[in-house]
This record gives structure tokens, sequence and C-alpha cells, in this order.
């Protein structure tokens, strides 16, 4: 197994309710996404590189979709200015979504030797009126103990939950709230730190 599948939709998610952590609005959602995504960093799961969101008109949705790659640090202190400049300015209502926080992240193969994947773990901070919310989400077969054929990867699977299980468990240490688990989907769900079998969906 040199190359991984990648499901349409998330394999597994877990979501944290941040209205007692943090206030709404721009500078805190890049605040909170610098704090969270410093700890899938840690475990070399997730190397953010860019942000992604959605300007959305209220009552009407999402128009536009805006990508910037990242400096050096969330902590630079321009970044929410380049986040307001690339603001669509034929709608004078429209609000940001929240952020995607994208990147690489390693996991190693059969033979123990590292590989790369864009998107191996993603974070998102979503931007309500009342406050933050955020989830991480995986997508690719490596979570389960089978890959999306059916085929058993033990070795494999054991490297790399226990580093998803460890980022969680930090996680729900920085942010004081216990993670909730996401809806499930054809392709896994969340089950503790770790990723369980479809449901009959």
């Amino acid at each position: 197994m040199s190359m991984l599948m990648r499901a349409p939709r998330e394999c597994a998610s877990w979501f944290w309710d941040l209205e007692d952590y943090a206030q709404p609005g721009l500078h805190s959602a890049l605040g909170t996404a610098g704090r969270m995504s410093a700890v899938p960093r840690e475990y070399d799961l997730l190397r953010p590189s860019a942000l992604e969101w959605y300007w959305v008109v209220p009552g009407k949705g999402a128009i536009a979709k805006t990508r910037l790659q990242l400096p050096k640090s969330f902590d630079d202190e321009q970044l929410a200015v380049k986040v307001a400049e690339l603001r669509p300015v034929a709608f004078q209502q429209v609000e940001f979504s929240g952020f995607l926080v994208t990147g690489s992240g390693t996991w190693l193969d059969e033979g123990g030797a590292q590989r790369q994947e864009h998107g191996l773990v993603e974070l998102t901070v979503s931007a309500e009126p009342l406050g933050l919310s955020a989830d991480v989400a995986v997508h690719h077969d490596i979570w389960g103990p089978f890959d999306f054929r059916g085929a058993p990867h033990p070795e494999v699977h054991q490297r790399i939950s226990r580093r998803l299980a460890a980022a969680l468990k930090d996680l729900e240490g920085l942010l004081g709230v216990m993670a909730e688990p996401g809806e499930a989907t054809c392709f896994g769900r969340a089950e503790g730190y770790g990723v369980v079998s479809a449901p009959d969906m």
C-alpha cells in the first residue's frame, strides 16, 4: 500500500461547540484555528499550508469560495487583514463561513516508510453568530482496520490510529470540551477516538 483511497465524505469526524471557549468573529476564528491546528501538527498529521472558506450572503447561501496560502504563522497580524481584503465587494452583507485548514500529513506504509498525503486530517473552524465551533474529519481508508476494498491492514492502521487518538485527546485538553462524534456516513463513523465500520445506511 503506497497510495491511499479517499472517500467523498468523511470516514469519521469529531465536533466541538466552542461557544464558551472563544468569541465569534474573524480574529477569534483565526486564533482558534491556529491553536487547534498546532495539535495535529505536533503529531505530523496536519502541516497547515492554506485556508479555504466560503463567503455567504445571509438567507441566500454561499456565493464564492476563497483560498489563501498561509504565512509562516497564524499569529501574523496581517492575516486577518488579508482575509478581509478578499471579501467580494459586490455584496455588502457578505460574511465568511469559517475556515478549512488544509495541508499534508505523514503516514507509514506496511514497511514503515513515510508517505505524505494532502488532507490526511482536516480541521474546520466555523464562525456562527453566537460562537465558534470546530470539527476534525478524516476521509481515507487508512483510519479503519480495513481498506475500502475490504482488505485488512493492521500494521498501517495501528500506527496511524494511535497518533489520531493522541491528537484528539490533546484537543479536548486544549479546548476544555469533550468531542462529540460527527454524523455517520456510509464510509464509517467515529467511536471514541477511533474509526469504526460504517453502519447500515
